[in-house]
């Protein structure tokens, strides 16, 4: 009889699907802003449907450093002191943190631009050591070819950035570039904390014929500011991050940042079922919307061009 019992628990054995262990996923970001808090749900969603289950088998961790590079270190250094399965940080500062922190347990990054610039890997294909992820680098080119369509005579780009954000330094480099070739200057104004962001922005007016925000933690956390300034003084105001349209921005042609995150979960994944992290190649984000805003356009003096709305994947009124 023992050995029947032995034989029906091996035979379920075998045809029942497998539970996923037990897990840790520890997840920090710079700050909390839509497009950041859009991949780290991203990257949930994607362990739920894994079979990791908040609740369940999964703990899945949460920590903001609220803007601050030394809060962040902090949190790096508690979570490789608690040894979770996979830390995931979501953006440039957050994820220098957690490389300087641990060299074994395994990083997945995600939501940040120049991963070489910022020293988080060596190698694109080949990262080797204990870091992947997920780059975010914004098609610069057609960002600037954006702004010539619904601004053609447009000569100076105001470039609003925080100058410590490594991101957003490489950036910097790339839109001159870009901008060179379309006839246009870039004039630059930095804010190193949110609370200089409105005055920053300021800065550019009469100095410049439009704003760009790129995928900088510190400005999009306090875009509201730049976007008063941008509508008192009729300066057309652009983002890399989709996400901030509905926030008042004119226009942004980027990454659906939920989508980033499913992306982000699904390296993660694997690296939970045993694959090493320093095996897969860091990947560029796929996926790119045009999302417009008809208001924001209006308050800024800006009528948009009957092509880009005919292009747009989503239009804000």
């Amino acid at each position: 009889m023992r050995s029947i019992l032995f034989a029906v628990a091996a035979t379920l054995a075998l045809t029942l699907p497998a539970k996923a262990e037990d897990v840790t996923v520890a997840v920090t970001a710079i700050v909390e802003h839509p497009a950041l808090d859009a991949a780290r749900k991203g990257v949930l969603d994607v362990l739920t449907a894994a079979g990791y289950k908040e609740g369940e088998n999964l703990k899945f961790m949460f920590e903001s450093a609220q803007g601050n590079p030394a809060t962040a270190a902090q949190i790096a250094r508690q979570f490789a002191g608690e040894g979770p399965n996979v830390i995931v940080p979501i953006s440039t500062p957050s994820a220098q943190a957690v490389v300087s922190a641990t060299r074994d347990i395994p990083v997945v990054f995600t939501a940040v631009s120049d991963p070489l610039g910022a020293q988080l890997v060596k190698n694109m294909d080949k990262p080797g050591g204990n870091v992947t992820g997920l780059s975010d680098m914004s098609p610069v080119a057609e960002h600037v070819a954006l702004i010539k369509e619904i601004l053609p005579n447009a000569k100076t780009i105001g470039y609003l950035y925080n100058s410590g954000e490594a991101n957003s330094v490489s950036l910097l480099a790339v839109l001159k570039t870009e901008a060179e070739k379309a006839g246009l200057k870039v004039v630059e104004s930095a804010a190193t904390k949110s609370a200089e962001v409105q005055g920053a922005a300021r800065a550019l007016v009469g100095r410049a014929d439009a704003i760009y925000v790129p995928t900088d933690n510190t400005i999009i956390s306090a875009l509201e500011g730049a976007v008063a300034v941008a509508e008192e003084a009729k300066l057309p105001l652009f983002t890399a991050d989709t996400d901030s349209v509905s926030r008042g921005s004119v226009a942004a042609l980027g990454f659906n940042y939920y989508d980033v995150g499913k992306q982000t979960g699904e390296i993660v994944v694997r690296i939970l079922k045993g694959e090493n992290p320093g095996d897969i190649p860091v990947k560029v984000a796929a996926g790119s919307d045009l999302v417009v805003n008809k208001g924001a356009a209006a308050k800024m003096g800006v009528t948009l061009p009957e092509s880009v709305l005919k292009r747009a994947t989503k239009t804000i009124d």
